[in-house]
């Protein structure tokens, strides 16, 4: 592997850490690898096995939920402690363990107080480990190949999510459920083994937190910055809407096909295995996608992809349909994934309040997402799958319309070539 720092001929005026070395790339790369399956638990599969186990979309909903809103408290706590602290690779570690804990508990003995505290648990893991490697990736590399090393961040986190849910069908295939628990023990110690191998002398936290390089300059702007960041309010309002359309989406795709073909794992495998190998691809893309279109036109694609993925799902009921409709899944989500943390950064540069900042907006997207869950439970139960998956499509053109009017203020004309 070739280091980063090969073709970076003055490393300072970058806003980068000096001597950042293979190991420590290679290691954030095998993190992200393992770390797409430790971090949710049972992820995907929980609503489908929960289905099969005669939970309703109504009672799936509702805990998806109350998940969502304990994560969405937590979220601006733990973004601010990751941008005050300098034990980021704790802060992924610890919580790749209580998950994983939970997650075995709820497959051995899924009661309801089990399934309710190994959701909440799950929810407050993914507000701390969101920014938390976010943090850990820029204070890495910094500023100016943060784009591109969140691309790869990406790359790498959708394939460990290929080849864990390739691997959970095989699994389940010839072990059962026994290999589903095999599964997330050896993805939990891979992540813990990939965390210790970087160096906790090569991040600069100064840098992760969003600040410069130069010396002299001031400290970390007050919370107050966020509120008077136009762009960055803005950039939230529009995750919340499209969130809110996408997020239940693959979820009541899962329940509808687990329950009609009565092999959960199996089915949710497929289903997301989809959505993450068109990741992989847009992963791998969004580099070239940004320098050549910019971060506005990426945008623009990542939005578009919602209101034809609902159409699809919402007209067909042969399980054919999931292909293009994950697909659909893949390109908008995949590239909202990478172009947010980079817009973030752009609009935050010099505040030092990069990572709160981003769990500010994680927050509020995910009030989106948690809010859909109740909302396409009940259309689910009201009018079925159909009509959940319209509305959801169609809440699609407001995030558009939106990004249209005010895309000056949350991209930018002065984007920087270098991404």
């Amino acid at each position: 592997m070739t280091s980063l720092t090969s073709s970076v001929p003055d490393r300072a005026s970058l806003g980068r850490p000096r001597g950042i070395s293979d190991r420590a790339l290679f290691a954030l790369a095998v993190l992200n690898f393992f770390l797409a399956d430790a971090r949710d638990g049972l992820g995907p599969f929980l609503d489908a096995f929960l289905a099969t186990n005669g939970w309703s979309p109504m009672q799936l909903g509702i805990i998806a939920t109350v998940g969502g809103l304990v994560g969405l408290a937590a979220t601006p706590l733990c973004g601010a402690l990751v941008d005050g602290t300098t034990w980021k690779r704790a802060l992924i570690a610890a919580p790749v363990i209580l998950v994983t804990a939970g997650a075995l508990l709820t497959l051995l003995f899924p009661t309801e107080t089990i399934v309710w505290g190994g959701q909440i648990m799950t929810a407050v893991v993914g507000a701390t480990v969101g920014p938390a490697l976010a943090g850990l990736t820029l204070g890495l590399v910094g500023e100016k190949l943060f784009s591109k090393q969140i691309s790869r961040n990406e790359f790498w986190n959708h394939g460990g999510n290929f080849a864990s849910l390739f691997a959970t069908y095989v699994a389940v295939s010839y072990f059962g459920i026994s290999g589903v628990i095999g599964l997330m023990v050896i993805t939990a110690i891979g992540t813990l083994i990939a965390i210790t191998a970087i160096d906790p002398n090569q991040i600069d936290h100064k840098v992760a937190r969003g600040l410069g390089h130069d010396e002299g300059e001031p400290g970390p702007s007050g919370f107050g910055v966020l509120w008077h960041e136009r762009g960055l309010i803005l950039l939230a309002i529009i995750l919340l809407i499209f969130h809110f359309g996408n997020a239940p989406m693959g979820r009541l795709i899962a329940q509808d096909f687990a329950v009609e073909l009565n092999s959960p794992f199996k089915t949710t495998a497929i289903i997301t295995g989809v959505a993450q190998f068109a990741m992989i691809f847009v992963a791998a893309l969004a580099p070239w996608l940004i320098r050549r279109f910019g971060l506005s036109a990426v945008f623009l694609i990542a939005l578009a992809a919602l209101p034809i993925r609902g159409l699809l799902a919402a007209s067909f009921e042969q399980f054919w349909v999931v292909y293009p409709v994950q697909l659909l899944d893949g390109i908008g989500a995949g590239l909202l994934g990478i172009a947010t943390p980079v817009a973030v950064e752009r609009i935050l540069k010099g505040t030092g309040r990069f990572n709160v900042g981003l769990a500010s907006v994680m927050t509020v997207q995910g009030i989106g997402a948690s809010l859909s869950n109740g909302v396409a439970g009940w259309l689910t139960t009201e009018g079925g799958f159909a009509l959940s998956h319209l509305v959801g499509g169609g809440v699609a053109a407001i995030a558009i319309l939106l990004f249209i009017l005010y895309r000056r203020d949350i991209v930018p004309d002065n984007e920087p070539e270098d991404t």
